[in-house]
C-alpha cells in the first residue's frame, strides 16, 4: 500500500524537482538542509536564499538575448528590478551584481539609491526609472537628484500635471517617459487602469505640451499589465495597442527609442507550475519587431521591470506544527506557530497561493487537513477551498514535530505585512535569515541573521508603552 507522504507526491508530480529534492526523509531547497537550519534558528522563521535572485536575472538576460538573436532585432535588452517587490538592502545588493537599473515607486526609493551610490553599489551615471504617481516629494526627489548628477534618472509620467512641475523644477534637458493607461482585465471592478495615460490622449498630449518644452526629451513608452505576462487574448490585445501607440508617437517624436514592457513574469506557485518563458520572449520580441517593420519605424531598445520574479522565489517561511485539532469529523485543524495574516498576507488578502511542502517525515501516513494560523482572525487560514487543492501532509503526531514549509514567498509579503512594526493580534516578526553559498564550497551555505524575532518590549514601545 502506497500510504506514505512521499508515494502521494511521488504519483502525482514530477519530483524531485531542481529546487526541491530529499536527503532520507528531510526535505532540501536548492541543496540546503533545511532541517539544519530548524535545528540552528528554531521556528517561526523567514529566510531568503541569495543566489536564487543572480540566477533568475541572469535567466532572463539569456531568454531576451536569445529571442533578440532569433528574430535579428536591432535594440538592446535592459532589466529593471523594482524595488517595491522587496527593499531590503540585502537583496538589492545582490540584484546590482547583475549589471541592471532600478524602478522606484516612491520618493523613499530616490532615498535608498541616495544610500547605495554612497557604498559604491549605483553609480550616477546608471538609469533610474521612476514610475508610480508622484506626489510633491517624489517630484522634488526626482528634481534633486538630477542637479546631484544623477542625469541619467528618468521619471515616467503618470499624469499630466507632473510634466509642468518636472518642466518648470529641471535645470535643463531631462528625459521623461509616459505610462499608458492599459485596460483591465474584464474581471476587474473597473474598465481603465487608474495609473498612466489613456490611450487615445498620448499623441495629443505630446504634440501640444512635451515637443512645445524644448528641455523635455520623451525617451521611453511605458506598458504595464497589471496581471504580468501571461499567454492571453488580453494580454496580446492590449499589447497591440500599446505597439500601435508606439508607432504612431515615433512617426512625431524621433529621440522616442525605448518600450518598457512593465508586468512581470509569473513565478512558481505550485510542483505543477508550467510557463515557457523562452517562447513567450520570443513571441514577444516577434510581435514588436513585426509591428515597427509595418510602420516602417525602428524597433525599440526593451525594457523590463521584474519584482516578483527577480526576488520571489529566493524566499521562504518555515513553521511548526504546534497541535492538531479535531473541530468536526471532517475538518481537522494543523495549527502553526505564527500567523497566516501577519507572515503571508498575499494568502489570505488576494488568494494567492506558494508552494507549500512538509520539511520532515516524509515516509509517514499522509492525511487531509486545514491549517491555522494563531490569531484569533477567522480569516487566518490557509486550505483546499481557498487555493484550489487539498492539503495532504504526514499524519499529525503529538510526540513527532512536523515543519512544514512555504517557499517562492519573497516578493512583497514583508512589504505588505509591514515589517518591524505591529501586526495583527500583536504576533511578532519571524526570525529573519540570509542564505547565501560558499563560492567554492558546492554544499556549503552560510546563515546569517538579519533580524530575530521580534520582542514585546520593541512592541510595546511602539505602541508607547
Amino acid at each position: 500500500m502506497k500510504t506514505r507522504y512521499f508515494d502521494l507526491i511521488d504519483q502525482t508530480f514530477n519530483f524531485p524537482q531542481k529546487e526541491f529534492s530529499l536527503e532520507g526523509d528531510e526535505l532540501r531547497f536548492h541543496g540546503m538542509p533545511l532541517m539544519d537550519l530548524i535545528r540552528e534558528f528554531g521556528t517561526p522563521l523567514r529566510f531568503t536564499y541569495l543566489p536564487k535572485i543572480s540566477e533568475n536575472i541572469q535567466k532572463a538576460k539569456k531568454w531576451f538575448t536569445r529571442a533578440m538573436k532569433i528574430h535579428d532585432y536591432e535594440g538592446t535588452y535592459n532589466y529593471c528590478y523594482c524595488t517595491k517587490s522587496s527593499h531590503f538592502s540585502h537583496v538589492l545588493e545582490e540584484a546590482l551584481k547583475n549589471d541592471i537599473y532600478l524602478e522606484t515607486s516612491a520618493a523613499y526609493d530616490l532615498d535608498i539609491i541616495e544610500k547605495l551610490h554612497t557604498r559604491g553599489s549605483y553609480s550616477r551615471d546608471r538609469k533610474i526609472i521612476c514610475n508610480g504617481f508622484k506626489t510633491k516629494q517624489y517630484l522634488e526627489k526626482i528634481i534633486s537628484l538630477y542637479k546631484s548628477g544623477f542625469t541619467e534618472i528618468l521619471p515616467v509620467l503618470d499624469n499630466f500635471k507632473e510634466f509642468d512641475e518636472l518642466a518648470q523644477g529641471m535645470p535643463d534637458t531631462f528625459n521623461m517617459g509616459l505610462r499608458i493607461a492599459s485596460e483591465e482585465e474584464p474581471k476587474f471592478d473597473f474598465y481603465t487602469s487608474r495609473l498612466g495615460i489613456g490611450y487615445k490622449d498620448i499623441l495629443p498630449f505630446y504634440l501640444s505640451k512635451i515637443q512645445q518644452q524644448e528641455k523635455a526629451k520623451l525617451k521611453m513608452l511605458h506598458f504595464f499589465i497589471n496581471t504580468g505576462i501571461k499567454d492571453t487574448a488580453y494580454y496580446w490585445s492590449e499589447l497591440a495597442k500599446c505597439l500601435n501607440v508606439y508607432v504612431q508617437l515615433k512617426k512625431h517624436c524621433p529621440e522616442l527609442d525605448s518600450l518598457n514592457i512593465g508586468g512581470g513574469f509569473p513565478i512558481k506557485n505550485s510542483l505543477e507550475f508550467e510557463y515557457d518563458y523562452q517562447g513567450m520572449t520570443e513571441y514577444i520580441i516577434e510581435n514588436i519587431k513585426k509591428v515597427c517593420l509595418e510602420n516602417n519605424v525602428p524597433t525599440p531598445h526593451i525594457f523590463t521591470e521584474f519584482g516578483s520574479f527577480t526576488v520571489g522565489e529566493s524566499g521562504g517561511n518555515i513553521y511548526k506544527v504546534v497541535y492538531q485539532k479535531q473541530q468536526n469529523d471532517r475538518e481537522r485543524w494543523n495549527m502553526i506557530d505564527s500567523s497566516f495574516i501577519t507572515s503571508l498576507p498575499d494568502s489570505w488578502a488576494i488568494n494567492s497561493r506558494f508552494v507549500m511542502l512538509p520539511i520532515n517525515r516524509w515516509f509517514d501516513p499522509y492525511e487531509r487537513v486545514m491549517l491555522g494560523g494563531i490569531t484569533c482572525d477567522s480569516d487566518d487560514f490557509y486550505n483546499s477551498e481557498q487555493h484550489t487543492n487539498a492539503i495532504y501532509l504526514p499524519q499529525y503526531q503529538g510526540d513527532k514535530p512536523l515543519y512544514l514549509g512555504f517557499f517562492n514567498t519573497g516578493a512583497y509579503q514583508d512589504n505588505i505585512g509591514g515589517f518591524g512594526g505591529i501586526q495583527h493580534c500583536l504576533i511578532p516578526n519571524m526570525k529573519f535569515i540570509i542564505i547565501d553559498k560558499d563560492a567554492e564550497e558546492e554544499d556549503e551555505f552560510t546563515y546569517t541573521v538579519f533580524s530575530p524575532e521580534q520582542s514585546a518590549e520593541h512592541m510595546l514601545n511602539i505602541l508607547g508603552y
